[in-house]
């Protein structure tokens, strides 16, 4: 029996579990109710220094299920999933619904949203890959990294982790969908040392298909590359400068962008973005496009968590928002219908208007190039936003040291309005495709 026929076979027993237990929770009293259960198996190796740390075997899964009674809702869940453990699940479920409150709000999606006509996304690209050869990968990617230059004195370790598995989602409404996936990457982690200075960075490559990992080579050199360049960094007096996000940091603003125009925050008020729609956020050259079904893309999806049917919308045209991010409930408390975003987005496409990474460094010209950000000072309420920072400063477009011990401060409806420009070197890491962003000034502390 070949992998894809195996799976299928999987998928087929679970769907019967979900249907089963739908029926169950209807047959229980239940008005509607949802099903999603999640199969994954994988192996994760790290080697440190040569020697063999962790190796791990997963074989695991769970399912979740919310009933609905009478504008009332009860959920459970369970990583057991024997029948006996799924039908108690399913009675705690109808259980808890007897004594929570009404909730006009709550309930399954509309049912003309839901994905009865799923696409197939290409997501399914299983690898057989035994211990020994996970440890060589991993071994190699460290060695590279450790032998790239005498700067290099010690590691944190690499790590090679291969994932698959499926989610069946079903509901009263008779959707019952499934989705099988795969996820490999490789990972390195070194320090270096100049003196009495110690530096430590990372490098990593992951994709559904294991075919187009980048080399243990390039990783592991990478790693060493990132990490020396960090050595011997200064601080800087207190100023304020055009700031440059590379690009593997510039997801984390549009991060903050997302919980911003996300239901929850906007129906309970607490967004900077409040009825935002229409309006300009950005400078006219941002567009932002949500493509959920790109070929084997990271974050690619025919469906939600609720089983809504995912569909290509902008997000951002020329700086204005387009739409909000809503799940069932949050749309019905906000009298608009749900996005199809319960759980999170759909492969985020940030249009650039800049060059490639050297382009971006000349248009910043004399300023600070952020690489890493710690801490958690953002207020999303009020987009006040203050993170302590790392990386580069730049004089006349060219890097002439590495900084740190730096707190970088503005509020985020400006740094939105005063973005300069977006690179061309996307970042293809996560569910959001961004280049650099160059945003034109912000305040700087340091010693």
């Amino acid at each position: 029996m070949s992998e894809k026929q195996a799976i299928e076979q999987q998928i087929s027993q679970v769907k019967q579990r979900v249907e089963a237990s739908i029926a169950l929770a209807k047959t229980l009293g239940a008005d509607g109710a949802e099903v999603s259960m999640s199969r994954q198996q994988g192996l994760n190796v790290t080697t440190r220094l040569g020697e063999v740390e962790t190796v791990e075997f997963t074989n695991d899964g769970a399912l979740g299920i919310t009933v609905y009674k009478g504008g009332r809702k009860g959920s459970a869940s369970t990583a057991d999933l024997s029948e006996q453990a799924l039908q108690q699940a399913v009675q705690a479920a109808v259980n808890i619904a007897d004594f929570t409150s009404v909730d006009e709000f709550s309930g399954l999606a509309d049912k003309e949203l839901l994905a009865f006509d799923a696409p197939d996304l290409d997501l399914y690209h299983p690898q057989t890959i035994n211990t020994e050869e996970a440890i060589s990968m991993a071994s190699e990617c460290e060695q590279h990294a450790l032998s790239f230059n005498d700067k290099i004195t010690n590691s944190d370790g690499a790590t090679f982790a291969s994932f698959e598995g499926f989610k069946v989602y079903g509901n009263t409404h008779g959707l019952l969908v499934a989705s099988p996936s795969t996820r490999h990457s490789l990972s390195c982690v070194v320090l270096a040392s100049d003196g009495q200075d110690m530096q430590r960075d990372y490098a990593y490559s992951v994709n559904r298909d294991f075919s187009l990992l980048d080399p243990a080579k390039a990783i592991g050199e990478k790693a060493a590359r990132e990490t020396i360049s960090r050595l011997n960094s200064q601080k800087l007096s207190t100023r304020k400068v055009p700031v440059m996000f590379r690009a593997d940091i510039a997801n984390t603003l549009w991060g903050h962008f997302i919980a911003a125009i996300s239901g929850g925050n906007l129906y309970r008020k607490s967004s900077f973005l409040l009825d935002a729609l229409g309006q300009e956020i950005f400078p006219d050259f941002i567009t932002i496009e949500e493509r959920p079904h790109l070929k084997r893309a990271l974050a690619s999806s025919a469906f939600d968590s609720e089983g809504v049917a995912t569909i290509d919308r902008n997000i951002v045209t020329n700086g204005q928002l387009d739409t909000y991010l809503l799940t069932s409930y949050s749309a019905r408390k906000l009298g608009r219908t749900t996005t199809g975003h319960a759980g999170g987005i759909h492969n985020w496409l940030v249009q650039p208007n800049g060059g490639d990474f050297e382009q971006m460094l000349a248009q910043l010209g004399t300023g600070l190039l952020v690489t890493e950000l710690m801490g958690q000072g953002v207020n999303v309420v009020n987009g006040d936003y203050s993170r302590g920072a790392a990386g580069f400063w730049v004089e006349n477009g060219e890097i002439k040291y590495p900084v740190s011990e730096i707190t970088i401060a503005g509020n985020l409806k400006e740094m939105f309005a005063n973005i300069v420009a977006v690179g061309s070197d996307i970042d293809m890491h996560g569910s959001i495709r961004t280049g650099s962003i160059l945003v034109e000034q912000m305040q700087i502390a340091g010693s």
